[in-house]
């Protein structure tokens, strides 16, 4: 499975934002992904989640504010981001985990879950 990121860029707050990430490699959609995130010095985490049977979970700092969805049939992951702060600021990456679970597993699971990553693509909120 091969991931490929766009969307990315630099924004101000209280701006929106929709990051996709291409699928390719499998014909089978029956697997989790989300996207995580991770600024320098810090650990990759877990924003939003999309189960194998279509449950999302989201991060507390983003619940309400993030939306992430799949289209099984473009074959692509989405990240809508709303109302967003200095501190969603950071290189999102697309991950896919190979397990039919819910998506709140792959939030709790995190980074060790994951099986393949997407190159990345930086959001810079600043005013």
């Amino acid at each position: 499975v091969h991931l490929a990121e766009s969307g990315g860029g630099s924004v101000q707050p209280g701006d929106s934002l929709t990051l996709s990430c291409a699928i390719s490699g499998s014909a089978d959609s029956q697997f989790c992904m989300g996207w995580f995130r991770q600024v320098p010095g810090k650990q990759r985490e877990a924003v939003a989640t999309i189960g194998s049977d279509g449950t999302t979970a989201y991060d507390g700092s983003v619940e309400g504010r993030f939306t992430i969805s799949r289209d099984n049939v473009k074959n692509t992951l989405y990240l809508q981001m709303n109302s967003l702060k200095f501190e969603d600021s950071a290189m999102y990456y697309c991950a896919a985990a190979f397990a039919r679970l819910k998506g709140l597993w792959l939030l709790r699971a995190g980074q060790d879950a994951v099986d393949t990553w997407g190159q990345g693509t930086p959001v810079t909120v600043s005013s």
